[in-house]
């Protein structure tokens, strides 16, 4: 029952559209207009997606008769005439179980709505754990995070570091010592539920893009946590690029002379600003002052290493996501002043350079955002 990356879809869709497919495209065309912008009445929905009156009763009648849409009454203002009677997406018909793999710790993961708000949390220590260990906690943590809801649950996502293809099946993740590892495949398995597994960082950068408050212009998610990577979403679409691989920033090589990095290499921005590496030169600065002069360094190479990537795709916000104690400081603010240093004017001049409005939880939020693009089509 693995669920093939809904970010890994063709653009257009390949030969004949046949009926079910059209009927399931139209309820993901409700279920994206009630998730978006709230409650409506079955005329406004037949508005706004350009889809017959009848066509919109039918199908409203069917995700009410399933649990996903509730009917809500008549708005509280006074119209001439019968009111219309609202309807929107039942929040609790169903749970998501999301997974957040990044921290270099522990696991953490979340039972969330269908509004990615999170209903209840759960972590399990990694203690070191790698390979088949490392998977089996995956397990063991999905079970308790199931066993924490009585609702249906819709489907299980997990954001995991490294390389992830579009199957869920995680390439390379050096920190949890997985190659060619099919997580997806064995959660899915376990639990007989859809499964989506996807790159820490696309993850997070959905989340953000759905949840976050975010602008319209071009977003890029910095996740920092036991590695280092970027999700990107450019004109609405995530960007994935040759073989998955785009975001994998955290193994761009910044200093030759510098430590070795988990992926074999020396000197890998990861090296830099991975949250291990950073603790430990904060717990070895003497002072204050060395402290902040540790995180301006690491701001300032980090800056070094993303203005060109900012001035390349005129990049509008970059969002640090990752422990705020480290982030939203002298790291923020040098990240900001070096790409402005180093790129024109009209690439930089409207760049938001922020932390995460979702937290912590931006990576558990975009799981949620993974199921319900699979299963329900919104996102």
């Amino acid at each position: 029952m693995t669920t093939t990356s809904p970010v890994g879809r063709p653009l257009r869709p390949r030969g004949k559209r046949l009926q079910e497919d059209t009927r399931r495209h139209h309820r993901s065309l409700l279920l994206q207009q009630l998730f978006r912008e709230g409650p409506a009445s079955r005329a406004d929905l037949a508005r706004t997606t350009g889809l017959t009156r009848v066509t919109v009763s039918d199908l409203v009648g069917e995700l009410v008769g399933d649990g996903l849409v509730e009917e809500l009454g008549a708005p509280a203002e006074t119209r001439v005439g019968k009111p219309p009677t609202l309807v929107g997406l039942a929040a609790d018909s169903a749970h998501i179980v999301g997974i957040d793999l990044s921290a270099e710790d522990r696991m953490t993961g979340a039972v969330l709505n269908l509004l990615g708000q999170v209903q209840h949390r759960h972590e399990v220590e990694i203690a070191g754990a790698k390979g088949a260990d490392a998977v089996a906690l995956v397990h063991r943590l999905a079970a308790e995070l199931i066993a924490m809801t009585d609702r249906p649950v819709l489907g299980i996502g997990v954001g995991s570091p490294g390389v992830v293809d579009a199957g869920g099946t995680v390439i390379d993740a050096p920190n949890l010592g997985w190659t060619d590892t099919p997580l997806s495949a064995s959660l899915a398995e376990k639990f007989e539920l859809p499964v989506v597994v996807a790159n820490d960082a696309n993850t997070a950068v959905l989340g953000e893009h759905t949840f976050g408050e975010t602008g319209d212009g071009g977003l890029m998610v910095l996740r920092v946590g036991t590695g280092v990577g970027a999700g990107l979403v450019l004109e609405g679409a995530l960007l994935h690029g040759h073989l998955g691989a785009a975001g994998e920033i955290g193994h761009v090589v910044v200093d030759p002379d510098g430590e070795r990095c988990a992926c074999s290499r020396t000197g890998c921005l990861e090296t830099v600003l991975a949250v291990p590496h950073l603790r430990r030169r904060l717990a070895d600065a003497e002072n204050a002052p060395s402290r902040t002069a540790v995180l301006t360094t690491a701001g300032e190479q980090l800056g070094v290493t993303l203005a060109p990537v900012v001035g390349t795709l005129n990049i509008h916000e970059l969002v640090l996501s990752g422990p705020n104690e480290l982030l939203d400081g002298p790291l923020r603010e040098a990240v900001d002043r070096t790409i402005r240093d180093r790129t024109m004017p009209v690439s930089s001049a409207g760049l938001v350079v922020r932390t995460s409005n979702l937290g912590e939880d931006v990576v558990l939020v975009g799981a949620s955002v993974l199921v319900l693009a699979g299963q329900l089509g919104v996102s």
